[in-house]
């Protein structure tokens, strides 16, 4: 892997050389999977969601739900993150700046693709967002809100890239602020749902920004040491220390997550509260229990954790397949957020004759495709990037 990523871009005195065979290989494998998802989620909107995905009246919300929750908290959690140095002056956080603000906008564009195609008419959002406005409805102020974060945080990249760090400070905090606006309503989407006992209460919106910045940390070392290895450059020791300490803050976000996760399994299981009680025993022993305990709690949380506490933060390779982890590990933690929080029927409690203990979904073949296409678009918009802006130079190589 390591002789790929450096044979992708190679060096030529500091900089970005001439593209490469592997280079081009990895932007069209990246662009073949967009295409791929763009078509199937154009056929799905032309002969109906209900032939083409896996969702139900039942449960409604699926695959690509999942998938846009966990693009945009990786966007928020790249924002928030790279916030703490441009934004709040923390000097051992400015040399991830760019980078990092320029994946959290890709990583929100390929979430805006998997929503489009989702919604059955994604373009009623922007035209009726302004012509008729629901200030009561929390999708409303959720298209609104993601809507001035990918504003606030293009013009702030285009202000970094003009090196007008003041400026970009200042519309990175509109973004930061946006951004957390944004994000704890999506939380309050999930929260505020009072027939869905499993993500019922306000732990919901603090759930959401919390685990966003452990995103963040881990998408952090992702980007950057993948793009340090794909421009076959030796780090910086500035950089270096900056990735340390963003693997610091990560273990001690993961250790927040643990405890948040532990009492939500407690609280759920104690006392069998109705429709809570039948969801976490899902996870704990039923049909989502390999998702939680091998996707959720090993490769999500115990083994990032360990190899951090291991390396003690210091081992950028070690650190590199500690973020590897927890990204996928995240994505477990999203699918079984939204799905499982579904799987519990209607009136369960009454015993209706035929009502299934839980309900069942399984993705189909176009949720699928579509979620590695918008995988094929951070891929594309990553390599693109680090050839259109040189590697997001911030520093001397």
């Amino acid at each position: 892997m390591n002789n790929f990523l450096a044979d992708v871009l190679p060096r030529e005195g500091g900089l970005v050389a001439s593209p490469t065979r592997s280079y081009n290989v990895t932007i069209a494998i990246g662009g073949l999977l967009a295409a791929l998802g763009l078509a199937a989620g154009v056929h799905s909107m032309y002969v109906g969601h209900e032939h083409t995905f896996g969702v139900t009246r039942e449960v409604p919300w699926g695959l690509l739900i999942a998938t846009y929750v966990f693009f945009v908290v990786s966007s928020t959690g790249l924002c928030l993150i790279s916030s703490i140095g441009h934004v709040f002056g923390v000097e051992s956080f400015k040399p991830i700046a760019k980078r990092s603000v320029f994946m959290a906008i890709v990583t929100i564009v390929a979430g805006f693709f998997v929503i489009g195609f989702e919604i059955e008419n994604p373009w009623r959002m922007p035209i009726y967002n302004m012509l008729s406005p629901n200030p009561t409805s929390n999708i409303w102020w959720m298209g609104t809100l993601y809507g001035a974060y990918l504003f606030f945080m293009v013009v702030e990249f285009a202000l970094l890239q003009m090196e007008k760090h003041k400026i970009a400070g200042m519309f990175g905090l509109l973004g930061l602020v946006s951004g957390i606006a944004a994000h704890s309503n999506l939380g309050a989407v999930f929260g505020l749902l009072s027939g869905r006992e499993f993500w019922h209460g306000p732990y919901m919106p603090i759930y959401f920004i919390t685990s966003a910045m452990m995103s963040g940390c881990a998408a952090v070392i992702f980007f950057h040491y993948l793009g340090y290895r794909a421009n076959g450059w030796k780090m910086s020791e500035k950089l270096e220390n900056s990735l340390m300490a963003t693997a610091k803050l990560g273990a001690t976000l993961i250790a927040v997550i643990m405890f948040f996760t532990t009492w939500k399994m407690i609280s759920g299981i104690s006392g069998q509260p109705p429709g809570k009680y039948e969801a976490m025993m899902a996870l704990v022993s039923g049909p989502y229990a390999i998702n939680f305990w091998l996707g959720e709690v090993m490769l999500g949380m115990v083994i990032p954790f360990a190899m951090i506490l291991a390396a003690r933060a210091k081992n950028l390779p070690v650190l590199f397949w500690a973020s590897v982890s927890s990204v996928v590990g995240i994505f477990f933690m999203r699918y079984d957020l939204v799905v499982v929080g579904q799987l519990v029927p209607w009136y369960h409690e009454f015993g209706l004759v035929d009502m299934p203990h839980l309900l069942t979904y399984t993705p189909s073949l176009h949720e699928i495709v579509i979620t590695l296409g918008a995988m094929g678009i951070c891929v594309m918009g990553f390599f693109m990037g680090e050839r259109l802006f040189r590697g997001h130079l911030s520093e001397d190589h």
